[in-house]
C-alpha cells in the first residue's frame, strides 16, 4: 500500500485505487421517490450514495400498485434506503399532499422492508423547471422529463445532507 497526497492506496500506479473506495460498508444504493397526482418521479444514487441520477417516471397508480412496482424497482436496483418528497407549503404547513406522501411512505416500508425516510421537497420542482428551461428543452420534453429532475434533485439534497 502507497500513500499518495496524504491518502492511503492500493496498486503502485496512478491507476490505484483509494483503499475507502474498497470499502464494502460503504455501498448503499438509495431510490428517490418525487410523488405526484399524475406521475412519479425516481432517482437512484451511485452505489457508494454519493451521486443521484435520474432513474424514470412512471404514472401515479393506485397506491397498492404503486408500492409493488416501487417495491420491486428498490429491489431490482439494490437500493438499502428510500426517500420519499414530502410536500411542504412555505410556510412550512403539511396539505392533502403530505398525508398521501406520509401514507405512501408507510406502505413502501411496509412492502419492501426497507429505511423508508420522508424528506421536505419544497422547491425541488421549482428547480426542476428552472434547469430543463435553462437547458432550452421544449414544453412537451420537460413535461416528461420534470418528476425524474426533480427526484434528482430531492436525492442529491438528501445525499449531500448525509455527509455533512
Amino acid at each position: 500500500m502507497q500513500r499518495a497526497f496524504g491518502r492511503s492506496r492500493v496498486g503502485g500506479n496512478n491507476d490505484s485505487v483509494p483503499v475507502a473506495a474498497l470499502a464494502v460498508g460503504r455501498q448503499m444504493r438509495v431510490l428517490a421517490v418525487d410523488p405526484g397526482s399524475k406521475r412519479v418521479g425516481l432517482a437512484l444514487s451511485d452505489p457508494t450514495g454519493t451521486i443521484a441520477q435520474a432513474l424514470a417516471t412512471v404514472p401515479a397508480e393506485p397506491v397498492e400498485t404503486l408500492v409493488a412496482r416501487l417495491a420491486e424497482i428498490a429491489a431490482r436496483n439494490e437500493a438499502k434506503e428510500i426517500v420519499v418528497g414530502l410536500p411542504r407549503r412555505m410556510d412550512g404547513s403539511f396539505g392533502p399532499e403530505a398525508k398521501a406522501a406520509r401514507a405512501l411512505a408507510g406502505e413502501l416500508r411496509r412492502a419492501s422492508r426497507l429505511r423508508v425516510e420522508l424528506v421536505d421537497e419544497r422547491l425541488t420542482t421549482a428547480a426542476a423547471e428552472k434547469s430543463l428551461l435553462a437547458g432550452g428543452l421544449r414544453r412537451d420534453k420537460r413535461r416528461a422529463s420534470i418528476d425524474r429532475v426533480a427526484a434528482t434533485l430531492l436525492l442529491q439534497s438528501h445525499l449531500d445532507r448525509k455527509r455533512v
